[in-house]
């Protein structure tokens, strides 16, 4: 690809984990890779480190602050910033922050972009207001076409400027082939979990009402009543489910589920691990993988994540699952909050056979190849500045 020896301000509230956070990480990496500076405006995170291995420069300041008054003192910075490095493209990944960079952007003249990593909700015309600032991007990129859809219907939206970029996963990060048996068990043992796992799901998400946790405790509950039908076709009738993901703030909702878990009757086949730095070993770990939000994901990492790792995923049937995961052949979608559905879904995972379940996963994992690695989405997006620079030439 031509090279693009641009400077690029990304503006994003955290670098911890995330759709959004990993993605400025790999654009960053990929503006370096391609003879650019990359730059990060940011309150800080975990990621932080990741970002200067790639070559990538960390800039503080309160990033994700929703007080006006920062918001406004955070525009004059980033009109310093992008006079003092000489910057070319402004990209905000976050509503509060996209303010200030479309306030800079207009104080300096540079390209502005801005990306969709969710579809935000909006009940009233202040909140409306509020959100605008991700549809005032002279480029708007959308992670799915579902979150395009979305945007498309806005009142105020520019159809023309919105860009359709999946978000991509790191095939060579995630690839089952590059995660050794030593690995998988170091990560098993940490979690804590027993010889007899039987058959095992991951739900990797952070540990928030939406994301389905309780959906998929239900059907565990629902299988659990159900061992009668697995040991007369002699399989194993254990179970073992982890939810993978910090509460990030949300301790009542993880007592909750942990409440639920126990009166559910299902407390030694489900276990809360927190989050996990090993996700490739995760996914390896697992036969499959479920993603069951009662809400519609923009996108959903997990489902493509889980295919590069040649894992079939169970997800709910709506956003950009519909997009991910092709029913029955990648994996399964069920009807949001069915968790009867989700049982019957999960159950036929453990009554296949293990060469079923594994060309369901080679099928997932080239797919998740050619459509959604994030070598394809950092190419489109440099190609979105590169049209974007032309254009404004």
């Amino acid at each position: 690809m031509t090279r693009f020896e641009k400077t690029v301000l990304q503006i994003v509230p955290r670098l911890d984990a995330g759709g959004a956070e990993r993605t400025t990480l790999e654009i960053a990496d990929a503006v370096v890779r391609n003879g650019g500076r990359a730059l990060v405006f940011t309150d800080g995170g975990r990621l932080e480190e990741d970002i200067r291995n790639v070559g990538g420069e960390i800039i503080h300041g309160r990033a994700g602050s929703k007080n006006p008054l920062t918001m406004w003192i955070n525009a004059g910075l980033l009109s310093e910033i992008i006079t003092r490095e000489k910057v070319d493209i402004i990209h905000a990944r976050s509503r509060a922050p996209a303010w200030s960079a479309f306030w800079a952007a207009r104080r300096t003249k540079v390209a502005f972009v801005t990306t969709y990593h969710g579809a935000y909700k909006a009940a009233g015309a202040a909140k409306r207001f509020y959100n605008s600032s991700m549809l005032r991007g002279e480029r708007v990129i959308a992670n799915s076409r579902f979150t395009a859809d979305r945007i498309a219907g806005l009142r105020g939206a520019d159809t023309d400027r919105i860009v359709v970029i999946p978000r991509g996963v790191d095939i060579d990060l995630f690839d089952p082939k590059k995660v050794s048996a030593d690995r998988v068990a170091r990560l098993t043992r940490a979690w804590g979990l027993g010889e007899n796992q039987g058959f095992k799901l991951l739900l990797p998400a952070r540990l928030t009402p939406w994301k389905g946790h309780e959906t998929a405790i239900a059907a565990v509950a629902a299988l659990a009543g159900r061992r009668d039908k697995l040991e007369a076709t002699g399989q194993n009738p254990a179970l073992t489910l982890v939810f993978c993901g910090g509460a990030q703030g949300k301790d009542a909702y993880e007592r909750r589920l942990r409440t639920v878990v126990e009166e559910s009757g299902v407390s030694s086949m489900i276990h809360l691990v927190g989050d996990c730095a090993d996700m490739p070993a995760a996914y390896a770990w697992a036969d499959a993988v479920l993603s069951p939000s009662i809400e519609p994901e923009a996108f959903g990492r997990v489902a493509v994540e889980a295919g590069a790792m040649g894992k079939p995923v169970v997800a709910a049937d709506h956003g950009g699952a519909r997009e991910t995961v092709i029913n029955r052949e990648t994996g399964f979608l069920t009807a949001p909050g069915d968790a009867k559905e989700l049982a019957r879904a999960i159950e036929t995972l453990v009554l296949m056979s293990d060469t079923g379940r594994q060309v369901m996963g080679e099928k997932a994992r080239e797919r998740v190849s050619s459509l959604f690695s994030s070598a394809a989405m950092c190419d489109a997006t440099l190609g979105a500045y590169r049209s974007l620079l032309t254009e404004r030439a």
